[in-house]
């Protein structure tokens, strides 16, 4: 029997990794809903896999909000409000405020543009932002989706704090899940969606702080309006 490090140990958390991944696609995609409810056997038999690695992801998806345990019952899809979005983006937007504030400022944690390596990883950076502005002009959100939180995760670990990375990232999906929830009741969103990433790219090679953070208080903004504009009418 393999140990802690074997290679039994091994395949089940690349397995749960895998499972939680596919999961985690199914919701941003929208084909998850909130009340839709699922038990672990059921995913298990989804996916032809023993219980154990489908346990572990389906709580490692509630401990990052995206899903919620129904006691006694399974799992649903966390419902978000617009409390909850408008929550989300002051979060997101105090951390990211920070990080663009301190360009300019000659400090030794911004990324420096004339660096060869920070110069390829920001041209990594912007292609990803050129496929996401095609999808937002498109109105395909789930593509946008894919390219948006592989930008934001680059360009975040340019700043080289691994925690700044996991925090953005894990806020920018939950954001995404929200707004998947309430863009659902819409219908054309075709040039609704914002995608000035590359624009955004810019900012940070110029050093302009002011302009990137206008840049992401608009983005916030206008996903915000989408958001109000999809909540479900109070009776």
């Amino acid at each position: 029997m393999p140990g802690p490090t074997g290679n039994g140990a091994v395949t089940r958390s690349t397995l749960r990794q895998q499972i939680a991944d596919a999961l985690r696609d199914e919701v941003l995609a929208g084909r998850l809903q909130p009340e839709r409810e699922f038990t672990v056997k059921e995913i298990a038999e989804q996916y032809g896999v023993s219980a154990t690695p489908v346990r572990e992801a389906l709580v490692d998806l509630s401990a990052q909000g995206l899903l919620e345990a129904d006691q006694h019952r399974g799992f649903h899809v966390r419902e978000y409000s617009v409390t909850d979005f408008r929550g989300l983006i002051q979060a997101r937007g105090l951390v990211i405020d920070g990080m663009f504030h301190a360009l300019g400022r000659g400090r030794a944690d911004v990324p420096d543009p004339g660096d060869p390596r920070t110069a390829a990883a920001l041209a990594g950076v912007r292609r990803r932002g050129e496929e996401a502005q095609r999808a937002a002009c498109a109105g395909d959100v789930t593509v946008l989706i894919g390219y948006d939180l592989r930008f934001w995760r680059e360009l975040s670990a340019l700043f080289g704090n691994p925690y700044l990375v996991d925090f953005l990232h894990r806020t920018r999906v939950q954001s995404w899940v929200c707004v998947v929830q309430h863009l659902r009741r819409l219908t054309d969103l075709r040039g609704r969606l914002w995608g000035r990433h590359t624009e955004l790219v810019d900012a940070l090679v110029a050093r302009d702080g002011e302009h990137a953070r206008a840049l992401i208080a608009e983005c916030s903004a206008q996903a915000l309006a989408l958001v109000e504009q999809g909540a479900p009418e109070r009776p």
